[in-house]
């Protein structure tokens, strides 16, 4: 856990993060996010045209990713892939095209709604290859050795025990899996005036 936050802060990022994600997962992700979202974001990051033309405008709007996981290594037919911290889902159904009917996508999140919303979304194109389910990524509820590749855009610097995390995804990967991250990082320090206000951490 990280050692500078208190109880009541750990509690409080918690909160604010759920509380984010519920907002999103009711309203969309306008005005929610500082980088491009929907189609724009998944151009921006480099998602190939092919994949974009799969899916209807409705879905697509509901990409908050911050990066293209998938440029960093390929997906094979056939592979079985877990999701971080899925959200609605567009890039765990990114990953069903790619690996095809052989392949499996298990899409995870902490927020029941947000996994309410994936799964609307996978009912709308009926590929059966795919399932969404609560569940942290501190805590990842598979077997050992179960997944050839685990993606993830944009979650794990919303994780308060980034170790831990990245000893469940590798406890779950297979000998030789993939590890496919997109996300943010901090390389400078913080402006005094923010230095410590837990509060902007999930804006």
């Amino acid at each position: 856990m990280t050692p500078e936050l208190t109880e009541p802060e750990i509690l409080q990022v918690r909160q604010g993060i759920q509380a984010k994600y519920d907002r999103v997962a009711a309203t969309g992700t306008g005005g929610c996010f500082q980088y491009p979202t929907g189609k724009a974001g998944m151009e921006l990051q480099g998602y190939p045209p092919e994949v974009l033309k799969n899916f209807p405008p409705e879905i697509l709007a509901a990409f908050c990713g911050v990066g293209n996981p998938f440029s960093l290594e390929p997906l094979n037919p056939g592979d079985a892939v877990l999701d971080i911290g899925c959200g609605a889902g567009v890039d765990s159904l990114v990953a069903a095209h790619l690996v095809g009917a052989k392949g499996r996508v298990v899409g995870v999140d902490v927020t029941p709604a947000m996994v309410e919303r994936a799964r609307a979304s996978l009912s709308r194109l009926g590929l059966a290859n795919v399932t969404f389910e609560v569940g942290e990524a501190e805590a990842l509820p598979f077997p050992d050795n179960d997944f050839d590749a685990v993606i993830s855009n944009g979650v794990f610097n919303l994780t308060l025990d980034k170790e831990k995390a990245l000893h469940e995804a590798h406890r779950v990967l297979k000998p030789g899996g993939r590890l496919m991250l997109a996300d943010m990082v901090l390389v400078a320090s913080l402006p005094p005036d923010q230095a410590g206000k837990v509060e902007n951490w999930f804006q």
